[in-house]
């Protein structure tokens, strides 16, 4: 069977059947955007990568819980790798030296090798679109923000990072949130 053929639910199920090769195929389709992330939230190569293998073991562990109609493979596994991630941070007590993410460095290491370049395209569009979006915020929504997705923070630890009350932080991502959400379903 060549695998490398199989869509992404399709190995996923095969997963779910104990096939390593199915994982294998998974892996070699995934493992840069997992480790883009987790390097973007650590700040750390060797834990990155250690989160980047962990992230596939419960992928081999729990790909029976995958359900294909509450999200795409991809952004099950942005998902699991997000929230590892902030637990790994978490449990170090830590923060990356930086104090916020850049939107711009993400989504180029993020864009997952696939045989299908439609399916490469329309991704590379769509985050093409996020990108612009978040362009259009102001700089104070845009930071708290990115402190949040890519670093992994609680609104709290936003409000002594940035020095803001913790109200103002809380609005400042509820409607950068509702701003990216009336910009991106204008664009559809």
């Amino acid at each position: 069977m060549d695998f490398s053929t199989l869509s992404d639910e399709s190995l996923l199920a095969l997963i779910a059947r104990r096939r390593p090769e199915a994982l294998e195929e998974l892996y070699r389709r995934y493992s840069r955007m997992v480790y883009s992330l987790a390097i973007r939230m650590v700040a750390e190569p060797s834990v990155a990568e250690e989160i980047t293998l962990d992230v596939f073991t419960r992928v081999w562990d729990k790909a029976d819980s995958y359900r294909a109609s509450r999200a795409q493979v991809n952004t099950w596994l942005t998902r699991i790798a997000r929230n590892h991630a902030i637990d790994t941070l978490r449990r170090q007590n830590t923060r990356a030296a930086h104090v916020a993410g850049h939107w711009t460095d993400a989504e180029i290491n993020a864009i997952p090798a696939k045989n299908n370049p439609e399916e490469t395209t329309q991704l590379q569009l769509q985050r093409a679109r996020v990108r612009a979006a978040v362009a259009q915020l102001p700089d104070n929504q845009r930071q708290a923000l990115s402190l949040a997705f890519f670093g992994g923070y609680t609104h709290h630890q936003i409000a002594q990072t940035l020095n803001q009350p913790l109200g103002t932080v809380k609005t400042r991502i509820r409607s950068a949130l509702k701003k990216l959400r009336h910009i991106l379903s204008d664009d559809e």
